[in-house]
C-alpha cells in the first residue's frame, strides 16, 4: 500500500503520466447501500440507485470539472462497490491515487451530509460500542484497485466489462455454487486445492490433457486442434494449465465452441474473485472448472519451469479415467 492508499498492480508504473485506468471501490463492509438489483423477463439487468448511489454517480461526474487533467469516463455503481474508467490527459502534479481518494472522500462527506450516514464519532475507538448496533459510520473500505489500461483493445473491453457488471451480478445470483470458490477440493487421489466452477466435470470419465510444445509446428496445431476439439464434442472434457500459446489458443476455441473445459492456474484466486470474460459466461453455464493449486500472488511474475512441470503434473493426474468411482 503507498502512501496515497492505492492498492498497486504495478509498482514501476508512473502514475502522473498520462493513461487510461479502470477504478474499483468497494463499499464498507461490502454492505449494499447503492442500490438494488432488478431484472426483467427477458433477464435484463439494471441497477436502480439508493440516494447514496446517486451521490456516488453524481461526484465521479464532476471530477472532470474539478480536475482539469482527468477525465471521468463510464462508470457503473453496484450494490456494493463501484467502477469507473479515469482519463488522464495530461501529468498529474501528484499521483492519480490522490483524485481517486477525493472521489471517495467528497462521496462520503456528502453521504454524511444528506443524512445517509452517521456523522463522524471524535471518540470512536477510544471506546468499544459507542455506535449503535448495525451503524455504519463510512462509506468506503480503505484504498481501492486500478487497471492500467495499456495494450491495444483493453479500454474497449473494459467499456464492455463495466456495462455488462449488472447482468454479471444477476448470473451470480442465480449461480452462487457455480461462483463460490471451494478452498479444499478433491481434483486426484492425494491432491486438493481450492477451485471455482463445475467440479462434476472431474467425474467425467474421458478427459483429455492440452498439452502443446512452444516448438509445434502450425499444421502439428491445427491437427492437435481439431483432435482435442473432435473429441470434447464427443463427449470429453478438456483439461490444460494453458501455459504455451498453442494450449491457449485449442482452450479459447474450446471455450468457443461451447465445450467443456478444466483450467489449472498459475496463480491462485485473489480475495474475491470471480471469472473474467469468456471464463464467466462458461462457468455460469457449467462448461468450465478452474482450479488454483499455487497460492495467490497479487504482483504479476513469470511462470518457471518447475511450476510448469507441476502444472502438467497436475493435468496428468486429473485425466486419468475414473479415479473418483
Amino acid at each position: 500500500m503507498s502512501r496515497s492508499g492505492m492498492t498497486q498492480r504495478c509498482w514501476e508504473h508512473d502514475y502522473c503520466a498520462p493513461c487510461f485506468y479502470m477504478i474499483t471501490v468497494v463499499t464498507e463492509p461490502r454492505r449494499d447501500c447503492l442500490g438494488t438489483l432488478q431484472t426483467t423477463a427477458g433477464r435484463d439487468a439494471t441497477v436502480a440507485l439508493s440516494v447514496m448511489g446517486e451521490v456516488v454517480r453524481d461526484v465521479w461526474r464532476r471530477a472532470s470539472a474539478v480536475y482539469s487533467e482527468v477525465e471521468a469516463c463510464e462508470c457503473v455503481v453496484m450494490p456494493d462497490h463501484f467502477h469507473g474508467v479515469l482519463w488522464v490527459k495530461k501529468r498529474l502534479a501528484r499521483p492519480m491515487g490522490h483524485i481517486v481518494k477525493a472521489f471517495k472522500r467528497v462521496s462520503e462527506q456528502e453521504s454524511r451530509r444528506r443524512g445517509l450516514l452517521l456523522p463522524k464519532n471524535p471518540a470512536a475507538g477510544a471506546a468499544a460500542g459507542t455506535e449503535p448496533a448495525g451503524a455504519a459510520s463510512g462509506l468506503w473500505q480503505s484504498g481501492f484497485q486500478d487497471s492500467i489500461l495499456l495494450r491495444r483493445g483493453q479500454l474497449k473491453a473494459m467499456v464492455h466489462y463495466i456495462a455488462d457488471n449488472p447482468r454479471r451480478l444477476a448470473v451470480k445470483r442465480a449461480n452462487p455454487a457455480l461462483f463460490t470458490v471451494i478452498a479444499n477440493t478433491q481434483v486426484a487421489p492425494g491432491t486438493r486445492c481450492p477451485a471455482i466452477g463445475n467440479r462434476f466435470l472431474l467425474q467425467h470419465p474421458l478427459k483429455r490433457q492440452i498439452q502443446i510444445s512452444r516448438r509445434i509446428s502450425p499444421y502439428e496445431l491445427a491437427e492437435r486442434r481439431e483432435a482435442l476439439l473432435y473429441a470434447a464434442r464427443h463427449g470429453a472434457v478438456l483439461v490444460s494449465p494453458c501455459i504455451s500459446q498453442g494450449e491457449k489458443t485449442i482452450a479459447r476455441a474450446a471455450l468457443e465452441a461451447d465445450l467443456p473445459l478444466i483450467v489449472i492456474l498459475a496463480n491462485g484466486f485473489a480475495p474475491h474473485y470471480k471469472p473474467a470474460g469468456r471464463y464467466f459466461d462458461a462457468c455460469a453455464a457449467g462448461r468450465l472448472l478452474m482450479l488454483a493449486p499455487f497460492a495467490y500472488r497479487r504482483r504479476r511474475q513469470t511462470i518457471t519451469r518447475e511450476q510448469c512441470q507441476a502444472l502438467n503434473t497436475w493435468a496428468r493426474k486429473i485425466e486419468e479415467p475414473n479415479w473418483m468411482a
